[in-house]
């Protein structure tokens, strides 16, 4: 590596494929497209390969962290001064490998997915622009180079969620995503004012060196900060209150769901916080908050994933959900365990993804689990790594998500009084997340085929390898244990929290949430296997709460009627009467009377008589005199009026 790693490639390359595709890729045969689409993510996978070769003990050839700095100063103006630089460390490595690794799978899986779109260049270009964003972010030194990656893939997120244009739905769902994420982003604007203001720096490092050079410096205007950047980070993150654009956004195509929505886009505010994490320790009302959230989303999202029959809509809600986790374990101070489920959940949540994306390819488009099942039969190699997945996300050994999940639960455990009501809230979601995953599992593969028959399109190849390789590392992502991922990922975010505990208490909190993911699985195989017939009877018995649940709390309509609704009539009055009728309206009849008066004038002038062009060249004539005869200064002067002329 000769000490230089080239970072910049990293995002260039992807930005080159937008370019390319995006420009001149409808005009191109699809093999071209399909090379330069899958060429850029790839690309930047290898470079992000070749530098983590001098990070994981392989003959390191650069110290950590690693930076590229433009020579010329980005932004300098008064006390701002901002370098476009771009940082490499043991936390952006491995966010840059799931975001690259991952992201390459899903751009192979598109191969096969997307081929009879008529849009198949604009839907690489818009997938190689969002790694561009993506990369930009991670990789950013400085919190205002985060931002623009962060807008970024907001914009990339609108296009792709809105592919589908000529469907209202679609349409609808990318305007609902990029307004209420820029609500969040708001608050990490202003958290982004704050630090200049009380930091005179954006550069992350400098942040972190001021704040642990001075260790009493707690709370106050650290508290504030971090709230505002949290705010961000829930509405990127799908986070309670800002969480209710994620379930929409499945409106894309199905790869869309699994790289923006699964893998990499939601987990940017939980990587944030990591990033930042020297300022939310100093500020632990704020760092307490990330924890409560974080327990209230996964819960609260678990519980709608159960009623829920559209396949994407259940990993939706799944999708939420797991973000509360990882928002759990940043908020107990354990970003480790955080990151760890951060990866462990882009390998399982994007495998579900393509998963769900191979039926609802089978099935012709179908998405409801309902006229589903028998599946199993017809998609043997889908089937065998969708249970790994399944397997995964509810926490059973061997399976990743099982040392992810547990990870962070430990910790909350150990973190005092609240944690342990967090870890109790931790673990009734475990046991709610087998009986939602079970039950997607169940309705889809298992049983006889319900519904209208269905022609299954044969899933090609390019769509198997991708699940085949997630099914992998579903198993064995997490065998690498949270010791050395802890220990690796220490000298970024800093050691475990492991006071107060031991192997023994470890062991016993991780049978109790095995047990309760067995638990959900027995419940669901009792009520979908060996009768099918009770789910309809328990949801005639609680009606009530099928409804809530299915229509998922009204959350929507609340807002509807308390944000959006007021919002619109506001806009229509301002618009309507403020700006149309007092502003236009007054505007245009003053111009009008102008107009008419000026017009009046000119017709007078205008007369054809002959004497009347003398009468008036004569009035011109005298008033040309009368301006320059009159002594106008001595005139003023009388009235007590002076002019700079005066003396001329």
């Amino acid at each position: 590596m000769n000490g230089s790693l080239h970072l910049w490639l990293i995002p260039l390359l992807p930005f080159a494929g937008f370019l390319f595709n995006g420009i001149v890729g409808g005009k191109l045969p699809k093999w071209l497209v399909t090379l330069v689409g899958l060429a850029a993510p790839l690309g930047a996978f290898l470079v992000v390969l070749s530098a983590a070769r001098g990070l994981i003990g392989f003959a390191p050839a650069v110290a950590l962290p690693y930076v590229e700095t433009c020579p010329q100063p980005w932004i300098s103006a008064g006390i701002v001064h901002v370098n476009f630089s771009l940082v490499l460390d043991q936390l952006s490595t491995v966010m840059l490998l799931i975001v690259t690794g991952v992201g390459f799978l899903i751009h192979v899986y598109s191969v096969g997915y997307m081929n009879d779109d008529a849009g198949f260049a604009r839907y690489f270009s818009y997938l190689n622009l969002f790694l561009f964003f993506m990369t930009t972010l991670v990789l950013a030194g400085n919190v205002l180079l985060m931002f623009v990656g962060w807008e970024g893939v907001g914009l990339a997120s609108y296009l792709l969620i809105g592919f589908w244009f000529h469907k209202d739905s679609a349409s609808n769902a990318g305007i609902k995503a990029f307004i209420v994420n820029r609500i969040g982003d708001f608050g990490f604007l202003i958290g982004i004012f704050l630090l200049l203001a009380n930091f005179g720096t954006l550069t992350f490092s400098q942040i972190g060196a001021k704040l642990n050079a001075d260790p009493t410096w707690q709370g106050g205007i650290l508290n504030i900060i971090a709230l505002c950047l949290l705010f961000g980070a829930t509405g990127k993150s799908a986070q309670l209150p800002l969480y209710i654009w994620l379930p929409d956004a499945m409106e894309g195509p199905t790869p869309v769901s699994a790289l923006i929505h699964a893998a990499t886009m939601v987990t940017a505010g939980v990587y944030m916080i990591s990033r930042t994490h020297v300022l939310f320790n100093h500020a632990p009302f704020a760092l307490g908050t990330v924890a409560v959230i974080g327990a209230a989303t996964c819960f609260f999202a678990a519980t709608m994933g159960l009623a829920q029959n559209d396949i994407k809509r259940v990993l939706a809600y799944s999708t939420i959900s797991q973000l509360g986790y990882m928002f759990l374990g940043c908020g107990v101070a354990a970003y480790s365990a955080a990151i760890f489920h951060l990866m462990s959940h882009a390998f399982f949540k994007a495998l579900l993804f393509l998963g769900a994306g191979a039926v609802i390819h089978a099935m012709g488009g179908e998405q409801d689990m309902r006229k589903m099942g028998g599946l199993w039969k017809k998609m043997p190699v889908t089937f065998a790594c969708m249970t790994a997945a399944v397997m995964a996300i509810c926490g059973i050994p061997p399976f990743s998500g099982f040392f992810s999940k547990d990870a962070i639960l430990y910790a909350a455990y150990l973190h005092g009084t609240e944690g342990k009501i967090l870890w109790g809230v931790g673990v009734v979601t475990a046991l709610i997340t087998a009986l939602y995953m079970f039950r997607l599992w169940y309705m889809t593969f298992l049983g006889s085929p319900r519904g209208e028959e269905h022609h299954h399109h044969p899933t090609p190849l390019s769509m198997q390898v991708p699940i085949i390789i997630l099914g992998i590392l579903s198993l064995c992502g997490g065998w690498v244990g949270i010791g050395r991922f802890g220990r690796y990922l220490g000298h970024t975010v800093g050691p475990m929290p492991t006071q107060g505990g031991s192997l023994r208490l470890e062991l016993i909190l991780s049978g109790i949430a095995v047990f309760l993911a067995f638990e959900g699985w027995m419940i669901i195989d009792k009520y979908y296997r060996r009768n099918p017939e009770r789910p309809a009877q328990l949801v005639a018995r609680l009606p009530g709460a099928y409804k809530l649940l299915f229509n998922k709390y009204y959350v929507d309509e609340m807002y509807g009627a308390t944000f959006v609704k007021p919002l619109l009539l506001g806009s229509r009055y301002v618009l309507d009467w403020f700006v149309d009728k007092a502003i236009l309206g007054s505007a245009a009849w003053l111009l009008a009377g102008i107009a008419t008066m000026s017009g009046g004038i000119l017709q007078r002038w205008q007369s054809g008589n002959i004497r009347s062009y003398a009468a008036w060249l004569a009035a011109a004539a005298a008033a040309v005199l009368l301006f320059v005869v009159v002594p106008w200064a001595t005139v003023l002067a009388g009235f007590g009026i002076h002019i700079g002329m005066a003396g001329h």
